[in-house]
């Protein structure tokens, strides 16, 4: 399964998550499956997107577009950094 790890600062948590919330619609009809937030202990504007989607190609497609780089700057998001990955094993202990 193709996943995409995202780190990036932010200005304001909050008001990130509420542009990040509203985003969900348009991330689902660009191929994202599910994904997790998290975010750096000790640094509440350090944030972590990790998600799962159809494919490489539809999340390089959606990241890269203008639509998406205005959200961004609209939601704060300074320098992120994409990482595509591919699943090799995953389970439960």
């Amino acid at each position: 399964m193709p996943h995409v790890l995202i780190i990036h600062e932010v200005q304001d948590y909050e008001a990130w998550k509420k542009i990040f919330d509203g985003a969900a619609s348009i991330r689902r009809e660009a191929g994202e499956r599910s994904y997790q937030v998290l975010r750096y202990a000790g640094d509440p504007n350090r944030i972590v997107h990790f998600s799962v989607w159809t494919s490489h190609d539809d999340a390089r497609r959606f990241f890269e577009s203008p639509r998406l780089v205005r959200i961004r700057a609209e939601a704060g998001v300074q320098a992120p950094e994409f990482i595509y990955l591919e699943e090799l094993e995953a389970g439960t202990l």
